[in-house]
Protein backbone atom coordinates (compact mmCIF):
# COMPACT_ATOMS: atom_id res chain seq x y z
CA UNK A 1 0.00 0.00 0.00
CA UNK A 2 1.39 3.36 -1.09
CA UNK A 3 1.20 6.10 1.55
CA UNK A 4 0.88 9.58 0.08
CA UNK A 5 2.35 12.42 2.10
CA UNK A 6 -0.42 15.05 2.39
CA UNK A 7 2.18 17.80 2.69
CA UNK A 8 3.53 16.85 -0.75
CA UNK A 9 0.21 17.89 -2.28
CA UNK A 10 1.03 21.47 -1.37
CA UNK A 11 3.90 21.49 -3.85
CA UNK A 12 3.62 21.60 -7.61
CA UNK A 13 5.56 19.29 -9.91
CA UNK A 14 7.04 22.34 -11.66
CA UNK A 15 7.89 25.88 -10.68
CA UNK A 16 6.14 28.96 -11.98
CA UNK A 17 8.55 30.78 -14.33
CA UNK A 18 10.58 33.26 -12.31
CA UNK A 19 9.79 35.98 -14.84
CA UNK A 20 6.10 35.63 -14.02
CA UNK A 21 6.90 35.95 -10.32
CA UNK A 22 8.81 39.17 -11.03
CA UNK A 23 5.99 40.53 -13.19
CA UNK A 24 3.44 39.78 -10.45
CA UNK A 25 5.52 41.65 -7.89
CA UNK A 26 5.97 44.61 -10.25
CA UNK A 27 2.24 44.69 -10.98
CA UNK A 28 1.30 44.69 -7.28
CA UNK A 29 3.72 47.49 -6.41
CA UNK A 30 2.71 49.58 -9.43
CA UNK A 31 -1.02 49.11 -8.79
CA UNK A 32 -0.73 50.05 -5.10
CA UNK A 33 1.39 53.14 -5.80
CA UNK A 34 -0.94 54.30 -8.57
CA UNK A 35 -3.99 53.93 -6.34
CA UNK A 36 -2.26 55.79 -3.50
CA UNK A 37 -1.71 58.71 -5.88
CA UNK A 38 -5.19 58.73 -7.40
CA UNK A 39 -7.39 57.62 -4.47
CA UNK A 40 -7.28 59.14 -1.01
CA UNK A 41 -8.09 56.40 1.48
CA UNK A 42 -6.85 53.27 3.21
CA UNK A 43 -4.39 50.80 1.78
CA UNK A 44 -5.69 49.75 -1.70
CA UNK A 45 -6.25 46.10 -0.83
CA UNK A 46 -8.54 45.50 -3.80
CA UNK A 47 -5.92 46.78 -6.23
CA UNK A 48 -3.23 44.53 -4.77
CA UNK A 49 -5.48 41.46 -4.91
CA UNK A 50 -6.46 42.23 -8.51
CA UNK A 51 -2.82 42.57 -9.55
CA UNK A 52 -1.94 39.30 -7.84
CA UNK A 53 -4.70 37.40 -9.64
CA UNK A 54 -4.59 39.00 -13.08
CA UNK A 55 -0.94 38.30 -13.98
CA UNK A 56 -1.34 34.97 -15.82
CA UNK A 57 0.78 32.80 -18.16
CA UNK A 58 -0.79 34.50 -21.20
CA UNK A 59 -2.11 37.95 -22.13
CA UNK A 60 -5.48 36.51 -23.05
CA UNK A 61 -5.80 34.76 -19.69
CA UNK A 62 -4.87 38.01 -17.94
CA UNK A 63 -7.58 39.86 -19.86
CA UNK A 64 -10.19 37.25 -18.95
CA UNK A 65 -9.12 37.21 -15.29
CA UNK A 66 -9.32 40.99 -15.21
CA UNK A 67 -12.89 40.94 -16.52
CA UNK A 68 -13.92 38.18 -14.13
CA UNK A 69 -12.32 39.91 -11.17
CA UNK A 70 -13.84 43.31 -11.99
CA UNK A 71 -17.33 41.90 -12.55
CA UNK A 72 -17.24 39.99 -9.26
CA UNK A 73 -16.02 43.04 -7.31
CA UNK A 74 -18.66 45.35 -8.79
CA UNK A 75 -21.46 42.92 -7.94
CA UNK A 76 -20.12 42.19 -4.44
CA UNK A 77 -19.52 45.84 -3.56
CA UNK A 78 -22.94 46.94 -4.79
CA UNK A 79 -24.61 44.09 -2.87
CA UNK A 80 -22.73 44.88 0.34
CA UNK A 81 -23.36 48.62 0.10
CA UNK A 82 -27.08 48.14 -0.41
CA UNK A 83 -27.49 45.82 2.57
CA UNK A 84 -25.34 48.06 4.75
CA UNK A 85 -27.56 51.05 4.03
CA UNK A 86 -30.67 49.00 4.79
CA UNK A 87 -29.62 46.78 7.69
CA UNK A 88 -26.26 48.00 8.98
CA UNK A 89 -23.06 45.95 9.26
CA UNK A 90 -23.73 43.38 11.99
CA UNK A 91 -22.39 39.85 11.85
CA UNK A 92 -25.73 38.58 10.57
CA UNK A 93 -25.73 41.10 7.74
CA UNK A 94 -22.25 40.00 6.70
CA UNK A 95 -23.32 36.35 6.70
CA UNK A 96 -26.49 37.20 4.78
CA UNK A 97 -24.50 39.05 2.13
CA UNK A 98 -22.09 36.11 1.72
CA UNK A 99 -24.95 33.61 1.33
CA UNK A 100 -26.78 35.85 -1.14
CA UNK A 101 -23.54 36.37 -3.10
CA UNK A 102 -23.18 32.60 -3.46
CA UNK A 103 -26.79 32.21 -4.61
CA UNK A 104 -26.64 35.13 -7.04
CA UNK A 105 -23.41 33.84 -8.59
CA UNK A 106 -25.05 30.43 -9.00
CA UNK A 107 -28.19 31.93 -10.55
CA UNK A 108 -26.15 34.03 -13.00
CA UNK A 109 -23.85 31.10 -13.88
CA UNK A 110 -20.76 33.14 -13.15
CA UNK A 111 -17.31 31.64 -13.60
CA UNK A 112 -15.61 30.32 -10.45
CA UNK A 113 -13.36 33.37 -10.28
CA UNK A 114 -16.25 35.84 -10.50
CA UNK A 115 -18.46 33.77 -8.20
CA UNK A 116 -15.83 33.65 -5.46
CA UNK A 117 -15.04 37.32 -5.87
CA UNK A 118 -18.64 38.41 -5.26
CA UNK A 119 -18.69 36.97 -1.74
CA UNK A 120 -15.14 38.05 -0.89
CA UNK A 121 -15.72 41.62 -2.04
CA UNK A 122 -18.97 41.92 -0.16
CA UNK A 123 -17.38 40.58 3.02
CA UNK A 124 -14.33 42.87 2.77
CA UNK A 125 -16.49 45.94 2.21
CA UNK A 126 -18.69 45.24 5.24
CA UNK A 127 -15.81 44.40 7.58
CA UNK A 128 -13.42 47.16 6.50
CA UNK A 129 -15.12 49.99 8.37
CA UNK A 130 -17.50 52.78 7.46
CA UNK A 131 -19.26 52.03 4.20
CA UNK A 132 -20.33 54.96 2.04
CA UNK A 133 -21.14 55.29 -1.67
CA UNK A 134 -17.77 56.97 -2.17
CA UNK A 135 -16.02 54.15 -0.33
CA UNK A 136 -17.70 51.56 -2.54
CA UNK A 137 -16.87 53.47 -5.73
CA UNK A 138 -13.24 53.74 -4.66
CA UNK A 139 -13.01 49.99 -4.08
CA UNK A 140 -14.38 49.32 -7.57
CA UNK A 141 -11.93 51.84 -9.04
CA UNK A 142 -9.08 50.15 -7.15
CA UNK A 143 -9.95 46.79 -8.64
CA UNK A 144 -10.18 48.12 -12.19
CA UNK A 145 -6.87 49.97 -11.85
CA UNK A 146 -5.16 46.91 -10.38
CA UNK A 147 -6.43 44.70 -13.21
CA UNK A 148 -5.40 47.21 -15.88
CA UNK A 149 -1.92 47.65 -14.39
CA UNK A 150 -1.43 43.88 -14.21
CA UNK A 151 -2.55 43.45 -17.82
CA UNK A 152 -0.17 46.17 -19.01
CA UNK A 153 2.75 44.74 -17.03
CA UNK A 154 2.12 41.25 -18.42
CA UNK A 155 1.94 42.61 -21.97
CA UNK A 156 4.95 44.94 -21.78
CA UNK A 157 7.49 42.91 -19.80
CA UNK A 158 8.41 40.03 -22.12
CA UNK A 159 4.89 38.74 -22.84
CA UNK A 160 4.93 34.92 -22.61
CA UNK A 161 5.15 32.79 -25.75
CA UNK A 162 4.70 29.02 -25.34
CA UNK A 163 5.47 28.04 -28.92
CA UNK A 164 8.80 26.34 -28.18
CA UNK A 165 7.47 23.34 -26.20
CA UNK A 166 4.63 22.85 -28.69
CA UNK A 167 6.98 22.94 -31.68
CA UNK A 168 9.27 20.41 -30.02
CA UNK A 169 6.30 18.13 -29.22
CA UNK A 170 5.20 18.13 -32.88
CA UNK A 171 8.71 17.31 -34.08
CA UNK A 172 8.98 14.42 -31.62
CA UNK A 173 5.56 13.10 -32.61
CA UNK A 174 6.57 13.07 -36.28
CA UNK A 175 9.84 11.33 -35.42
CA UNK A 176 8.15 8.65 -33.32
CA UNK A 177 5.45 8.12 -35.95
CA UNK A 178 8.17 7.51 -38.52
CA UNK A 179 9.77 5.02 -36.13
CA UNK A 180 6.44 3.18 -35.85
CA UNK A 181 6.24 2.78 -39.63
CA UNK A 182 9.86 1.63 -39.64
CA UNK A 183 9.02 -1.06 -37.11
CA UNK A 184 6.23 -2.34 -39.35
CA UNK A 185 8.57 -2.51 -42.33
CA UNK A 186 11.30 -4.27 -40.35
CA UNK A 187 8.86 -6.68 -38.76
CA UNK A 188 7.40 -7.70 -42.11
CA UNK A 189 10.88 -8.15 -43.56
CA UNK A 190 12.27 -10.17 -40.63
CA UNK A 191 9.11 -12.15 -39.92
CA UNK A 192 8.49 -11.18 -36.30
CA UNK A 193 6.51 -13.48 -34.03
CA UNK A 194 3.33 -12.56 -32.14
CA UNK A 195 5.18 -11.29 -29.06
CA UNK A 196 7.33 -8.88 -31.07
CA UNK A 197 4.27 -7.54 -32.83
CA UNK A 198 2.50 -7.11 -29.51
CA UNK A 199 5.39 -4.98 -28.27
CA UNK A 200 5.26 -2.94 -31.46
CA UNK A 201 1.51 -2.47 -31.00
CA UNK A 202 2.00 -1.07 -27.50
CA UNK A 203 4.51 1.43 -28.85
CA UNK A 204 2.15 2.41 -31.66
CA UNK A 205 -0.76 2.89 -29.26
CA UNK A 206 1.39 5.18 -27.11
CA UNK A 207 1.46 7.58 -30.06
CA UNK A 208 -2.18 8.46 -29.43
CA UNK A 209 -1.40 9.86 -26.01
CA UNK A 210 1.64 11.59 -27.43
CA UNK A 211 -0.55 13.17 -30.11
CA UNK A 212 -3.00 14.36 -27.44
CA UNK A 213 -0.14 15.97 -25.51
CA UNK A 214 1.09 17.69 -28.67
CA UNK A 215 -2.38 19.08 -29.31
CA UNK A 216 -2.58 20.33 -25.72
CA UNK A 217 0.78 22.07 -26.17
CA UNK A 218 -0.44 23.69 -29.39
CA UNK A 219 -3.57 24.89 -27.60
CA UNK A 220 -1.42 26.45 -24.89
CA UNK A 221 0.79 28.05 -27.55
CA UNK A 222 -2.22 29.49 -29.37
CA UNK A 223 -3.53 30.83 -26.05
CA UNK A 224 -0.19 32.49 -25.32
CA UNK A 225 -0.20 34.24 -28.71
CA UNK A 226 -3.73 35.62 -28.40
CA UNK A 227 -3.57 39.40 -27.77
CA UNK A 228 0.22 39.05 -27.54
CA UNK A 229 2.21 41.89 -29.17
CA UNK A 230 4.99 39.39 -29.87
CA UNK A 231 2.62 36.94 -31.51
CA UNK A 232 2.82 38.07 -35.12
CA UNK A 233 6.17 36.52 -35.99
CA UNK A 234 5.33 33.27 -34.22
CA UNK A 235 1.91 32.54 -35.71
CA UNK A 236 3.32 31.26 -39.00
CA UNK A 237 5.15 28.41 -37.28
CA UNK A 238 2.17 27.71 -35.03
CA UNK A 239 -0.19 27.43 -38.02
CA UNK A 240 2.22 25.11 -39.80
CA UNK A 241 2.60 22.94 -36.69
CA UNK A 242 -1.19 22.68 -36.40
CA UNK A 243 -1.43 21.48 -40.00
CA UNK A 244 1.34 18.93 -39.47
CA UNK A 245 -0.28 17.65 -36.28
CA UNK A 246 -3.60 17.12 -38.04
CA UNK A 247 -1.86 15.03 -40.72
CA UNK A 248 -0.01 13.09 -38.03
CA UNK A 249 -3.33 12.27 -36.37
CA UNK A 250 -4.31 10.29 -39.48
CA UNK A 251 -0.89 8.66 -39.75
CA UNK A 252 -0.92 7.60 -36.09
CA UNK A 253 -4.33 5.98 -36.58
CA UNK A 254 -3.13 4.14 -39.69
CA UNK A 255 0.14 2.83 -38.27
CA UNK A 256 -1.65 1.62 -35.14
CA UNK A 257 -4.25 -0.17 -37.27
CA UNK A 258 -1.58 -1.74 -39.46
CA UNK A 259 0.36 -3.01 -36.45
CA UNK A 260 -2.78 -4.43 -34.87
CA UNK A 261 -3.82 -6.16 -38.09
CA UNK A 262 -0.42 -7.81 -38.45
CA UNK A 263 -0.37 -8.93 -34.82
CA UNK A 264 -3.81 -10.53 -35.19
CA UNK A 265 -3.07 -12.22 -38.51
CA UNK A 266 0.65 -12.97 -38.48
CA UNK A 267 1.80 -16.45 -39.52
CA UNK A 268 5.17 -18.21 -39.92
CA UNK A 269 4.91 -18.16 -43.72
CA UNK A 270 3.84 -14.51 -43.96
CA UNK A 271 7.38 -13.38 -44.66
CA UNK A 272 7.65 -15.67 -47.69
CA UNK A 273 4.75 -14.01 -49.50
CA UNK A 274 6.23 -11.77 -52.24
CA UNK A 275 3.41 -9.25 -51.88
CA UNK A 276 4.26 -8.83 -48.22
CA UNK A 277 7.82 -7.97 -49.22
CA UNK A 278 6.52 -5.27 -51.55
CA UNK A 279 4.30 -3.94 -48.77
CA UNK A 280 7.30 -3.79 -46.43
CA UNK A 281 9.21 -1.77 -49.03
CA UNK A 282 6.32 0.65 -49.41
CA UNK A 283 5.96 1.06 -45.64
CA UNK A 284 9.68 1.79 -45.42
CA UNK A 285 9.17 4.54 -47.99
CA UNK A 286 6.33 5.93 -45.91
CA UNK A 287 8.65 5.97 -42.91
CA UNK A 288 11.27 7.83 -44.93
CA UNK A 289 8.79 10.54 -45.89
CA UNK A 290 7.54 10.93 -42.31
CA UNK A 291 11.13 11.00 -41.10
CA UNK A 292 11.86 13.79 -43.59
CA UNK A 293 8.80 15.65 -42.31
CA UNK A 294 10.13 15.33 -38.76
CA UNK A 295 13.49 16.72 -39.85
CA UNK A 296 11.85 19.72 -41.53
CA UNK A 297 9.79 20.49 -38.43
CA UNK A 298 12.84 20.15 -36.17
CA UNK A 299 14.87 22.41 -38.47
CA UNK A 300 12.36 25.26 -38.10
CA UNK A 301 13.74 27.75 -35.61
CA UNK A 302 11.61 29.38 -32.92
CA UNK A 303 11.10 32.26 -33.08
CA UNK A 304 11.37 33.06 -36.79
CA UNK A 305 9.96 35.82 -38.89
CA UNK A 306 7.32 34.75 -41.46
CA UNK A 307 8.79 34.23 -44.91
CA UNK A 308 7.68 36.64 -47.60
CA UNK A 309 4.84 35.15 -49.57
CA UNK A 310 4.51 32.13 -47.29
CA UNK A 311 1.09 30.57 -46.83
CA UNK A 312 -0.15 28.44 -43.98
CA UNK A 313 -3.35 27.18 -42.43
CA UNK A 314 -6.04 25.92 -44.78
CA UNK A 315 -3.90 26.69 -47.82
CA UNK A 316 -1.46 23.91 -46.88
CA UNK A 317 -2.91 20.67 -48.25
CA UNK A 318 -0.15 18.34 -47.13
CA UNK A 319 3.11 18.68 -45.21
CA UNK A 320 4.91 16.34 -47.62
CA UNK A 321 3.31 17.27 -50.92
CA UNK A 322 5.82 20.09 -51.36
CA UNK A 323 8.79 17.72 -51.07
CA UNK A 324 10.90 17.57 -54.22
CA UNK A 325 11.16 13.78 -54.39
CA UNK A 326 8.79 11.90 -52.08
CA UNK A 327 9.83 8.32 -51.43
CA UNK A 328 6.36 6.85 -52.04
CA UNK A 329 5.81 5.06 -55.34
CA UNK A 330 2.57 4.30 -57.14
CA UNK A 331 0.01 2.27 -55.15
CA UNK A 332 0.61 -1.47 -55.16
CA UNK A 333 -1.71 -3.72 -57.14
CA UNK A 334 -2.32 -7.38 -56.35
CA UNK A 335 -4.05 -9.38 -59.07
CA UNK A 336 -4.32 -12.73 -57.25
CA UNK A 337 -4.23 -12.36 -53.46
CA UNK A 338 -2.73 -15.11 -51.34
CA UNK A 339 -5.45 -17.46 -50.12
CA UNK A 340 -4.02 -17.59 -46.57
CA UNK A 341 -3.17 -13.93 -46.07
CA UNK A 342 -5.55 -12.08 -48.38
CA UNK A 343 -7.44 -10.40 -45.50
CA UNK A 344 -4.26 -8.99 -43.98
CA UNK A 345 -2.80 -8.03 -47.36
CA UNK A 346 -5.99 -6.24 -48.34
CA UNK A 347 -6.09 -4.33 -45.07
CA UNK A 348 -2.45 -3.27 -45.36
CA UNK A 349 -2.90 -2.16 -48.97
CA UNK A 350 -5.87 -0.02 -47.99
CA UNK A 351 -3.90 1.55 -45.15
CA UNK A 352 -1.00 2.29 -47.48
CA UNK A 353 -3.38 3.89 -49.97
CA UNK A 354 -4.86 6.18 -47.34
CA UNK A 355 -1.46 7.08 -45.95
CA UNK A 356 -0.31 7.94 -49.45
CA UNK A 357 -3.31 10.25 -49.91
CA UNK A 358 -2.56 11.94 -46.60
CA UNK A 359 1.13 12.45 -47.32
CA UNK A 360 0.82 13.55 -50.92
CA UNK A 361 -2.50 15.38 -50.71
CA UNK A 362 -4.17 13.20 -53.32
CA UNK A 363 -7.93 13.00 -53.76
CA UNK A 364 -9.88 9.83 -53.25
Amino acid sequence: MVVVNPVARLRSSSRTPFLQVVKTAVAVVAAVLLCRVLIDGPFPTFAAIAALLVVQPSINQSFVKGLERSAGVVLGVVLATGFHLLLGDTVWVVLLVIVLAILIAWALRLTPTSATQVGISGMLVLTAGVVTPNYSADRILETVLGAIVALIVNAVIVPPVLLGPAHLAVARLARDTAAAFERVAIGLTEGWDHDRWHEALLQARALRQQHARAEASLTAARESLTMNPRGGRHRTILDEDIVVTEHLRVLVTRVTGMTRAIQDNTAPDLRADPVVGSIATEVARIAADVRALSARVAASEVPVAPAVGSSVGSSVSSPVASAAEPALTAPLEVIRPNSRHWVLIGALLEDIRRVREELLGEDD
